[in-house]
């Protein structure tokens, strides 16, 4: 029988079975788990894509090699992606309890460690950077970086970092329970009598992208368009465009970059050592970060007196917002009481701006 008849069942190949399997598992998780299903689906399906032999999608000119070169190899979708998250994020609770800026400050010393860890194990600089910066917790910035670090590594980087940020509830509440006690999670924390105004609202963002872009001029891509989408959220002049942020333009950027991600995870730079030691790493990048987190929780606890609940301090990585659900839910489960959203809300957000500034930091150090 002709080669063409076949179509591309004689160059499918051992590693291309296990990719679609390992696409259909992403897909899995997304559907019957509802881990991040919003990427991991995308993400499944171009990995699926990029492992079937002969389709042409991933070679020169195909869909998916054009949606990487004009969307992932010069940034602009995790920009975009910026944009709508920006749009979507609530700065409010940071602004009402600034301190809590310095738990999403701690929380990226995580990031540090990891990359520490990857170059004693013989990793080069950039690939240890990027596999680092998986435990900011922040797909988008973790895209960012290894985009110009370490392109070869995309694939497996972005899914650990997708991957973990789903399992946040799974992964952080036993680092939780082990470096707090159940005294200190029972700990109730008022409320500031007075919220943010209008005014520093607004003002808010614009002054962060111009300090943070001075202090870290590679970062101003990333705090820049994140600043910009919450700009269209607090004005309250251009609620066309702040939905488009919220809804469409998040929405198609999600795809994209899903798919475009997804098409990078193929057999040969997959299923190796080295896929399995970055999801280790990524692991131990991630439990760092809940640490570092949670540690100078307690410190900042034991300085108020009492006042401050350290479980807040594991929601200063950057999974906005499960990361302050599940610390709502700690607290419940000790005090059906004790209402901490709000508070573990500050450090979240405050994660994500400190995320993007680790970002920005690694990149200008190392490029």
């Amino acid at each position: 029988m002709p080669d063409e008849l076949l179509g591309g069942f004689p160059d499918l190949t051992l590693g291309n079975v296990t990719m679609i399997g390992i696409a259909l598992a992403l897909m899995y998780l997304g559907v019957a788990r509802k881990y991040e299903p919003l990427l991991l689906i995308p993400i499944g399906m171009g990995v699926m894509l990029a492992n079937l032999p002969s389709t042409g999608l991933t070679d020169e000119d195909g869909f998916l090699w054009m949606l990487k070169r004009v969307g992932l190899d010069n940034e602009l979708l995790p920009l975009l992606m910026f944009v709508g998250l920006g749009a979507l994020t609530d700065f409010t609770p940071l602004l009402m309890n600034p301190i809590t800026m310095l738990l999403g400050a701690a929380a990226q010393f995580g990031i540090f460690a990891a990359l520490l860890i990857a170059l004693f194990l013989g990793f080069g600089i950039n690939d240890a950077a990027s596999i680092g910066i998986i435990g900011s917790a922040d797909g988008p910035t973790t895209i960012y970086v290894s985009t110009q670090l370490a392109p070869g590594l995309l694939g497996p980087i972005a899914v650990a970092a997708y991957s973990y940020m789903a399992m946040v509830p799974i992964i952080q509440p036993p680092i939780m329970r082990l470096l707090t006690t159940r005294k200190e999670r029972r700990i109730r924390m008022s409320y500031p009598s007075q919220e943010a105004s209008t005014r520093t609202l607004i003002l808010f963002p614009i002054i962060v992208t111009i300090v943070a872009s001075l202090i870290s001029p590679k970062a101003a891509p990333l705090i820049g368009m994140l600043m910009f989408g919450n700009l269209l959220r607090v004005v309250g002049v251009v609620d066309r465009l702040s939905r488009a942020a919220q809804n469409e333009l998040i929405n198609i950027t999600t795809i994209f970059l899903g798919l475009t991600v997804g098409s990078t995870i193929t057999a040969e730079r997959f299923l190796d050592l080295q896929t399995l030691g970055i999801f280790v790493l990524g692991l131990l990048a991630f439990a760092f970060a809940t640490a570092t987190g949670l540690l100078f929780g307690k410190l900042m606890c034991y300085l108020s007196r009492g006042r401050i609940n350290p479980l807040i301090g594991a929601a200063g990585i950057s999974a906005l917002p499960m990361s302050a659900r599940v610390v709502h839910k700690m607290g419940q489960d000790e005090d059906p009481e004790n209402w901490l959203l709000m508070h573990a809300m500050g450090p979240n957000v405050a994660g994500q701006i400190g995320s993007v500034l680790a970002g920005g930091v690694i990149l200008g150090v190392l490029t």
